[in-house]
């Protein structure tokens, strides 16, 4: 199935900027890097246009449908994986919330980011994890053929996460890679000023 390809590779492209933010969290927190309040809006702008706005809807709206007529008993899988869709947006909202307050008040706001942070990290992980370990293994074992076909037509225009389908998020990947510190990104030495 070409879907379960294209869902792993958005995985895998969530998880990269999700690493990053960890990263540079991290960095901010040990004294290594300057807060780069343009790098965490651009993570956070990823993951709201790349998991919230494109990946998450089409799981809902085609891929959770057809799995749950095809194998009833994981509807408790199923019905999990939306909450987690939903309740992904507050995490998103509170992640937003608590980068623009630690940008209006500076380094007092930054242990409120850091922890908003670790609990949307640690959400998100068990999330994808839930999905990888879960669904997938399902998908190619019990969908009919006329199922996994309409599964890969509502994937097949998110077949580049990276890019996405009309070079989108390119832009916006190659830009976090390229302010990402190193060695997780391209970087140059974001010491404190």
């Amino acid at each position: 199935m070409k879907a379960i390809d294209i869902i792993r590779d958005e995985h895998r492209a969530l998880a990269a900027v999700l690493r990053a933010m960890e990263f540079t969290v991290a960095g901010v927190r040990a004294g290594r890097f300057a807060p780069d309040f343009r790098l965490f809006a651009m993570l956070v702008d990823y993951i709201v246009r790349v998991p919230e706005e494109s990946h998450h809807p089409k799981e809902d709206e085609v891929l959770f449908p057809l799995v749950r007529a095809a194998c009833p008993e994981v509807e408790p899988i199923l019905d999990e994986l939306e909450a987690q869709h939903q309740a992904g947006e507050a995490h998103i909202q509170e992640l937003g919330m608590a980068l623009i307050h630690w940008q209006a008040v500076g380094d007092p706001g930054f242990e409120r980011f850091a922890e908003v942070v670790g609990r949307y990290l640690s959400f998100e992980w068990a999330h994808i994890e839930l999905e990888e370990s879960r669904l997938l293994p399902l998908l190619e074992a019990r969908l009919a053929p006329a199922a996994r076909a309409a599964v890969d037509a509502a994937f097949a225009a998110n077949a580049d996460p990276w890019r996405g389908r009309d070079g989108e998020f390119d832009t916006l990947f190659s830009a976090i890679v390229a302010a990402t510190p190193a060695p997780m990104g391209l970087g140059g030495p974001a010491g404190r000023g």
